[in-house]
């Protein structure tokens, strides 16, 4: 077996342990295909698990799923308890670094402006970071939410 199909623990039956069982058991069969010009070629699976590891040191989650566990972690931490009516949409959505199977995520938000929309409503420009274990932004974009106003 190469080194590009060790698992990075061996001790873990993990998804990155996995693919990389996948990688050295399928090897030299086509694991991707790509269009060159007219034509497509394959990429096999060795290669592929080499240029996951060279990319990003392994296997790392979709940007879109790391976009889905911000969410859910705004979701839990703030909206979930604020009178949030509705999203407006988004700006500057960006994923910053990788995302690798076992980094532990946060997620920080700060009011960037406000507009009030009438009296019972005002929208929020709320830029949204996620951070890893060693506080590195992996992930940010700038959340456009509705919300109820207080009554005073």
């Amino acid at each position: 077996m190469n080194d590009v199909a060790t698992p990075v623990e061996a001790d873990r039956d993990t998804i990155v342990d996995r693919f990389f069982e996948k990688v050295g058991e399928l090897g030299v069969k086509p694991a991707l295909y790509h269009k060159v010009g007219d034509s497509w070629e394959s990429l096999s699976w060795t290669e592929y698990g080499r240029k996951c590891r060279e990319f990003a040191g392994g296997l790392i989650a979709s940007g879109w799923h790391t976009a889905a566990m911000s969410m859910r972690l705004l979701v839990d931490c703030l909206l979930g308890d604020a009178a949030t009516i509705a999203a407006r949409g988004v700006d500057e959505l960006r994923w910053r670094r990788p995302v690798q199977p076992g980094d532990r995520l946060s997620v920080r938000a700060a009011v960037e402006d406000r507009e009030v929309d009438d009296e019972n409503r005002g929208t929020v420009r709320l830029r949204i970071e996620t951070t890893n274990e060693n506080d590195e932004v992996v992930f940010s974009m700038i959340g456009i939410v509705l919300f109820a106003r207080r009554q005073e």
